[in-house]
C-alpha cells in the first residue's frame, strides 16, 4: 500500500495543499494518520475517497452536498460510482447533441443549410425522459408530473440540502419492517415533505411515485447512493402508506 504525504497527494491529483487542508477541516477527507512529525498521511482508501469527491465536484455538486452524502454511515461507494457514471453518460449525450446543433448552426451561418428555429435548440432539452410515456401509461399523469417537479427543483441548493437530509434519515431505517410504526411515520413525514416543496400529491400519486422509483433506473442510481437497497425499501414502504 502506498502512503502519501499531503504534498505528494496534492501533486498526484492536481489540487492544492490548501484544498486538501480544507477538505480535512470540514470532515470530508481526513488524513489516514499522522507521522511523528505531525505530517498528514493518506493511504489508498483516502485516494479513492478523494477521487469520488472530485468526481462529484466536476459534476457540479457543492462541497456541502458532497459532505452530506459521503459522511453518512449508509454511503455506498460503489453505488455512488454507478450514479456518477450515469450522470457523465447523460452529459456526454447532451454534449453530442449540442455539438451537432453547433455544427449545423455553423453551416447555416456559412450559407450551406437552412435551420428552423426549433432545430437551433436541439440538444438543449434536458427534461426529456425516455421512461416517461411508459410511466404515464402505467402509473398515471399525476405521479409522473409530480416526479418531474421534484427533478426540476433540484437546482435549488437549499432545497437539495433538505432533500438529502430526508434520504439520510430514510436510509437509516431501511432495514426496518415495512409496516412498522417507525417506517410508516417516516413515510408520513416524507409524504408531507413532498407536498410542501414539490406540489400536491394525492396518496395514490405518492404510491405511484414509489413504483416509479423501481421502474426508472435513474431513480435507483440516485437513491441507492444513500444506502444499498433503499430504492426497493422506499417503493414497498410507500405502497403501504395509507
Amino acid at each position: 500500500m502506498i502512503i502519501y504525504k499531503i504534498k505528494q497527494l496534492a501533486d498526484l491529483v492536481g489540487v492544492s495543499v490548501r484544498t486538501l487542508h480544507h477538505y480535512d477541516a470540514i470532515g470530508l477527507l481526513p488524513p489516514t494518520t499522522e507521522n511523528d512529525a505531525g505530517y498528514r498521511l493518506y493511504n489508498d482508501d483516502a485516494v479513492d475517497r478523494l477521487q469520488q469527491i472530485l468526481f462529484f465536484r466536476t459534476l457540479g455538486f457543492s462541497l456541502k452536498q458532497i459532505q452530506q452524502m459521503m459522511t453518512q454511515d449508509a454511503y455506498n461507494q460503489l453505488e455512488a460510482l454507478y450514479f456518477q457514471k450515469q450522470l457523465v453518460e447523460e452529459k456526454i449525450k447532451q454534449f453530442e447533441r449540442m455539438a451537432q446543433t453547433i455544427q449545423q448552426t455553423i453551416e447555416a451561418k456559412e450559407g450551406g443549410i437552412h435551420m428552423t428555429n426549433e432545430e437551433k435548440f436541439n440538444g438543449l432539452d434536458f427534461k426529456k425522459n425516455p421512461y416517461e410515456q411508459e410511466a404515464r401509461e402505467k402509473w398515471g399523469d399525476e405521479a409522473v408530473n409530480q416526479s418531474k417537479e421534484q427533478i426540476a427543483q433540484f437546482n435549488d441548493e437549499a432545497l437539495q440540502e433538505k432533500w438529502q437530509q430526508q434520504w439520510t434519515r430514510l436510509a437509516a431505517i431501511r432495514h426496518e419492517v415495512i409496516d412498522s410504526p417507525t417506517v410508516q411515520q417516516a413515510m408520513k413525514e416524507f409524504y408531507y415533505f413532498l407536498n410542501q416543496y414539490f406540489g400536491n400529491y394525492s396518496k395514490e400519486a405518492f404510491r405511484g411515485l414509489g413504483q416509479l422509483y423501481v421502474q426508472d433506473p435513474r431513480f435507483k442510481s440516485q437513491i441507492d447512493v444513500y444506502g444499498e437497497g433503499l430504492t426497493q425499501f422506499m417503493s414497498e414502504a410507500m405502497q403501504q402508506f395509507k
